[in-house]
C-alpha cells in the first residue's frame, strides 16, 4: 500500500479532521458487526454497542449467536448463518435480538458473506432498531405519497435553485413534464417577470432560514399562456438534524378562484366608488355643457381612456328628439382624453355639428335604443366607429382596441349618445363595464336633461324679462342715463328685476328701479305688469308717494311682493322727489365730495298694504350722479350688505367720465359671474339744460 508523505492528503481520501455523517444514516444509528466463519465476533462497532448494550471488550471473540440470540431462536439462527457462509447469498430480516440489560428487542438485519484475498469467508451484519427503521419508512412512504399524489404543487431545490424533485401537481401547473424539471433552474422554467420576485424570496429564505408563507404571484405558465392565474407559495429551507443546507422546498395552492373572487369584490367596490363619485360631482348645475364636462371627467381615467358626449341638436334646440327628418344630427358638447393621443383628432370637438353613418355605435344606439359593446376592436370595426376614414387610421394609430356606445335616455327619450374608448389600458371593456357605465349614462342622461330644460325655460324667461324692459329714450331733458340689466346664472332665480325711464310733462323725467320676490316666468310676468301699472300712473301727474300707494295695492293681488324706488326729476327746478317701498338706498355722488348713500324712509315692500309711503326732495346741481340699484348687486350669500354698500360708494369714487363706463365697471367689479341674482342697474346724470 502506497503511504502518502508527511503533511500531504492523498486525492482520493476525505480532509482529515471531523467529516459530519450522513443525516439519515446518523438517524438510523446502523450497527456493523463482522463473523469469523465459525461464528464468533471479530469486529464490534460503537453503534452495535450502542444497539445491543455491549461493549467491544465484551463482544469480540464471543460467538455471536449464544449471545446475542435466546435459546429458543439459536438453531435458527445458527442454519440462516450456516446457509449464508455457504452460498454466498445475503439475507435480510427481523428477529428478537436480546440486550445486554435483559430485554428482547427487535432489530431489522442485513447479512452477507465477505471474501478476503486469501479466499476465507467472513459474514457481515449490518443491524438497526427496528422500531427506528419502521418510523423512518412510514416517513418515506408519507412524503412519497403526499409529493406524488397531494393536489397541492410541491417541489425540492439545491441551493442553486435547480430542481431535485417535483411532483405531477405542481408539473401540470407549470405546463412542464417533471422530467424536464430535474436539474433545470428555477427561472428556466418560469421566465416571466411575474416569478421575478418569487426566485428573490427563495434566495432570501436560503440565506435566512426565515420560511416565506402564502405568498401570492400572479403570472401566467406554459400550461395556460392566455389566461392569468394566482398562486399561494410557501418557502421552507431544508437542513439535515446538524445544520448543513440541503436547499430548499416550496409549496404551491392554486388560488386562481379566490384571486378572482377577491377581484371581482374590488373592481366591484371600484365600481361603487365611482358611482358615489359621478353622484356628487354630476349635475352640480344647470350648464348643458358644464353637466356633460362633468359625467366626461368622471369616466376618464377610472372607467375609459377617452370619453366623448354628444347630445341630439333637435333635443338642444327644441327639447324634443325629432328622429323622423333623416339621420339623427348630433352636436358634440364634451371630449376628454386621460393623455394626448392622436385619438384627439380623430373625436368630434364641443360644439361641432355631425352626422354620423348609419353603422356608428351613435347611430345604432339612437336607432334601438340600447348600448353596443365591441369587447375586441378589429379593422373592420375602426371603420365602423369613426366618423370617416381618417379618424379611423388616426384610432389604429392610437391604439384603440375596445369600444362601447351608450345611450343617454331621460324620461322615456334618448337625448345622446356616450361613447367609451380604451387604448393604454390593455383591458378590454366587459359587460360588467357596459353595466356600470349605463348606470351612469342613465343618472346623467337626467341632469342633461334637467340642464335642457332649465336651458329653454331660462330663455324663455329672460326673452320674457328684456321684452319687458324699456328702451331707453336716446336722451331726456337735463339728464344723461345708462341702464343695464343682468340675469341670474341659476334657473330658480330668474325673474323680478326691472328699471324704468319715463318721460312725463314739462321735461320731466320718472326713474324707477324695482325687484320682484320670487322667481321664474311668475316673477317676470309680475314684473311686466307693474311696470305697465307704473308707466300708466305716471301718466297721472301723482307724487312719488302716491305712485308707490297705487302700486301697494296692484301688488297686493298679484301674490308677490316687491321692492320699488321711484323719482321724478325736474330739470327746470333742478329737483328730485323721491319715494322707496323697502328698496336699498340709491347712491348720490357729487363731484368732490364722498358718494353718500340716500338715507330716505325705507316704506314697507310693495304688496304689505296699508303703510304710508315718504316723499323725500333734493336739490340736485350739474354734473351729480343718481345710482340705482337692485339687491343682485350688492348682496351676496358670505358677504355683510355694509361691507359691499361700501365697495360700491368705493367703486364710484372718482366717477368714471360717462354714465355707461359707471355702469360696465360695478358690474365688472361687483358682480360675480355666476351671480344668483337679478341685477338692474340704472345711472342718472344731472347735465345742464339746453337753452329754449
Amino acid at each position: 500500500m502506497t503511504r502518502a508523505s508527511p503533511g500531504s492528503q492523498p486525492a482520493d481520501r476525505p480532509a482529515s479532521g471531523a467529516v459530519a455523517p450522513s443525516g439519515l444514516m446518523d438517524l438510523l444509528n446502523v450497527a456493523a458487526v463482522l463473523l469469523e466463519a465459525d461464528g464468533r465476533i471479530d469486529m464490534w462497532s460503537p453503534q452495535a454497542e450502542q444497539l445491543f448494550g455491549y461493549a467491544r471488550s465484551e463482544a469480540v471473540g464471543q460467538y455471536a449467536a449464544p449471545l446475542l440470540v435466546s435459546p429458543e431462536h439459536q438453531d435458527a439462527v445458527i442454519e440462516l448463518f450456516a446457509e449464508v457462509m455457504a452460498t454466498g447469498r445475503a439475507w435480510a430480516g427481523a428477529f428478537p435480538v436480546r440486550h445486554k440489560d435483559g430485554s428482547t428487542r427487535m432489530v431489522e438485519f442485513r447479512n452477507m458473506r465477505l471474501t478476503d484475498n486469501l479466499g476465507d469467508h467472513y459474514a457481515l451484519g449490518l443491524a438497526a432498531d427496528r422500531a427506528t427503521v419502521r418510523h423512518v419508512e412510514r416517513k418515506v412512504a408519507l412524503s412519497t405519497r403526499l409529493v406524488t399524489q397531494a393536489p397541492i404543487g410541491l417541489a425540492v431545490l439545491d441551493p442553486d435553485l435547480r430542481y431535485l424533485a417535483i411532483n405531477p401537481a405542481l408539473a401540470a401547473m407549470h405546463g412542464v413534464p417533471e422530467s424536464d424539471h430535474v436539474g433545470r433552474k428555477f427561472r428556466e422554467i418560469l421566465p416571466g417577470a411575474p416569478f421575478l420576485g418569487a426566485e428573490t424570496v427563495m434566495r432570501h429564505v436560503l440565506a435566512t432560514g426565515a420560511p416565506v408563507v402564502d405568498q401570492q404571484v400572479v403570472g401566467r405558465t406554459a400550461a395556460d399562456p392566455e389566461t392569468d392565474h394566482a398562486w399561494a407559495v410557501s418557502t421552507y429551507r431544508l437542513e439535515d438534524h446538524h445544520g448543513h443546507v440541503l436547499g430548499l422546498a416550496y409549496v404551491v395552492v392554486d388560488v386562481t378562484d379566490r384571486y378572482r373572487a377577491a377581484k371581482k369584490a374590488d373592481e366591484a367596490q371600484h365600481r361603487l366608488r365611482l358611482l358615489a363619485n359621478a353622484s356628487g360631482r354630476i349635475g352640480t348645475t344647470l350648464e348643458v355643457e358644464r353637466t356633460a364636462r362633468e359625467l366626461a371627467d368622471v369616466l376618464v381615467p377610472d372607467l375609459a381612456d377617452m370619453v366623448a358626449v354628444d347630445l341630439l341638436d333637435s333635443v338642444l334646440q327644441t327639447g324634443r328628439a325629432d328622429l323622423d327628418q333623416g339621420p339623427a344630427l348630433f352636436r358634440a358638447v364634451a371630449v376628454k382624453t386621460a393623455y394626448p393621443t392622436d385619438a384627439d383628432r380623430a373625436i368630434v370637438p364641443p360644439g361641432s355639428l355631425v352626422t354620423y353613418h348609419a353603422d356608428h355605435p351613435a347611430s345604432h344606439c339612437v336607432r334601438t335604443r340600447r348600448p353596443l359593446l365591441i369587447t375586441h376592436v378589429s379593422g373592420d370595426d375602426l371603420g365602423r366607429i369613426a366618423a370617416d376614414s381618417e379618424a379611423a387610421r388616426l384610432l389604429a394609430r392610437a391604439g384603440v382596441h375596445t369600444d362601447m356606445a351608450v345611450p343617454l335616455i331621460a324620461r322615456e327619450q334618448i337625448i345622446g349618445v356616450m361613447g367609451l374608448a380604451r387604448a393604454r389600458n390593455p383591458l378590454p371593456f366587459d359587460q360588467d363595464d357596459l353595466t356600470l357605465a349605463c348606470e351612469m349614462a342613465s343618472s346623467a342622461a337626467l341632469s342633461i336633461d334637467n340642464a335642457v330644460l332649465h336651458q329653454h325655460i331660462r330663455g324663455t324667461a329672460e326673452t320674457l324679462q328684456r321684452s319687458l324692459l324699456p328702451q331707453l329714450p336716446p336722451g331726456r331733458p337735463g339728464l344723461e342715463v345708462a341702464a343695464r340689466y343682468r340675469p341670474a346664472q341659476a334657473f330658480s332665480e330668474v325673474g323680478g328685476d326691472w328699471y324704468d325711464v319715463i318721460a312725463l310733462d314739462d321735461d320731466r323725467t320718472a326713474l324707477a328701479v324695482g325687484d320682484v320676490m320670487g322667481s321664474g316666468v311668475t316673477a317676470a310676468t309680475t314684473m311686466g305688469r307693474l311696470r305697465t301699472a307704473t308707466s300708466t300712473l305716471a301718466d297721472l301727474d301723482l307724487d312719488p308717494a302716491r305712485i308707490l300707494t297705487h302700486l301697494d295695492k296692484i301688488t297686493a293681488d298679484l301674490d308677490h311682493l316687491a321692492t320699488c324706488l321711484y323719482a321724478v326729476y325736474d330739470p327746470h327746478r333742478a329737483r328730485l322727489h323721491v319715494a322707496s317701498a323697502g328698496h336699498l338706498p340709491p347712491v348720490l355722488v357729487r363731484d368732490g365730495r364722498q358718494p353718500e348713500l340716500l338715507r330716505l324712509p325705507t316704506g314697507t315692500p310693495l304688496g304689505v298694504r296699508g303703510v304710508p309711503f315718504e316723499v323725500t326732495t333734493l336739490d340736485l346741481e350739474s354734473g351729480d350722479r343718481l345710482v340705482l340699484y337692485t339687491d343682485g348687486l350688492v348682496e351676496t350669500r358670505h358677504d355683510p350688505i355694509d361691507e359691499r354698500l361700501d365697495d360700491l360708494m368705493r367703486l364710484l369714487t372718482p366717477p368714471d367720465r360717462s354714465t355707461e363706463e359707471t355702469c360696465d365697471r360695478l358690474l365688472r367689479e361687483l358682480r360675480h359671474p355666476a351671480g344668483h341674482d337679478d341685477v338692474a342697474l340704472l345711472i342718472a346724470c344731472v347735465q345742464p339744460l339746453a337753452p329754449a
